[in-house]
């Protein structure tokens, strides 16, 4: 069974490289923009983009989402995040305040602090996202299952688990499935699954085969990066992402998100939810300097 497994990832990774090298970035008959100069004509010139985002279940979009999408329209996209280790429970405070000031998706916080912010956002519409077998994906998948159950119990609604990287590239697929499984299972329907890959480790092919599983083991999302790796999310990986698992899965991209324009970038390549801890300096974009 194993043999046929790793048989079967192998076809797809190969497929999915063939098929990326011969894509256009732009698709044919629509036009490429060096730089967004905010014209709002994105769903005449790049109708393929606000398709995806339709498809993907973003309710309300203005006409330059596909480049510049707008303040009022991205924050329903990000995690607000906040997953410093010496992060204070004054800190929690104030990130589920600017998370319902704003109208974030939710708030991605580490696990000792869901009690605390769900209380705060128990009657706004932002959810308590939390991470499991963070940031190294280690963990055994017994104990990444105990971790989601009890941050559910505390009131967290979405879970991002990090995947173990080590077996992958050990090329245990099985346990790597399994991992994944456990989780999403433990979430169930109500509650939204998310797999970080941590792309920064992985080769083209391993990004590939990751995808696969985390599609196969029935996640919502896969997700690039933690944030406290070497790398965070880069345009390629989440175009790479978005072709493995097609439009009816999310992606996550995350780390080193710091500007409107790169927000941008990373929907523009398919990303679906963008995690961030520069969100509001996201929305307000760059400081003017007062003369």
């Amino acid at each position: 069974m194993s043999d046929q497994r790793e048989e079967l990832i192998e076809k797809i990774t190969k497929a999915v490289l063939a098929r990326l090298e011969r894509m256009p970035v732009v698709p044919a008959g629509e036009q490429a923009c060096e730089t967004c100069v905010g014209c709002g004509e994105c769903v005449q010139k790049r109708p393929s983009t606000v398709k995806r985002l339709v498809e993907n279940g973003a309710a309300r979009l203005s006409s330059t989402m596909g480049i510049r999408p707008s303040d009022e329209t991205i924050a329903a996209f990000i995690d607000h995040t906040l997953l410093k280790p010496d992060a204070k429970a004054e800190d929690i405070k104030r990130l589920a305040s600017e998370a319902m000031e704003f109208g974030f998706a939710t708030v991605c916080i580490n696990p000792c602090y869901v009690k605390l912010a769900s209380d705060i956002l128990k009657l706004s519409d932002v959810k308590v996202c939390t991470v499991v077998g963070f940031p190294l994906g280690a963990n055994t998948p017994e104990v990444k299952v105990y971790e989601t159950k009890r941050a559910i119990m505390d009131g967290a609604r979405e879970i991002d688990m990090v995947i173990n990287v080590g077996a992958l590239k050990s090329k245990d697929y099985s346990l790597v499935e399994k991992d994944i499984r456990g989780v999403v299972e433990a979430c169930g329907k109500r509650v939204v699954s998310k797999a970080i890959i941590e792309t920064c480790y992985l080769s083209s092919q391993e990004k590939v085969k990751a995808c696969t599983l985390v599609k196969a083991a029935g996640a919502d999302y896969v997700k690039t990066s933690t944030g406290f790796g070497p790398g965070g999310a880069t345009v390629e990986d989440v175009r790479l992402m978005r072709e493995v698992v097609g439009e009816e899965m999310g992606v996550k991209a995350a780390g080193g998100i710091k500007t409107p324009e790169d927000a941008a970038a990373m929907v523009e390549a398919g990303a679906t939810r963008l995690g961030t801890s520069a969100s509001v300096k996201i929305l307000r974009g760059p400081e003017r300097k007062v003369a």
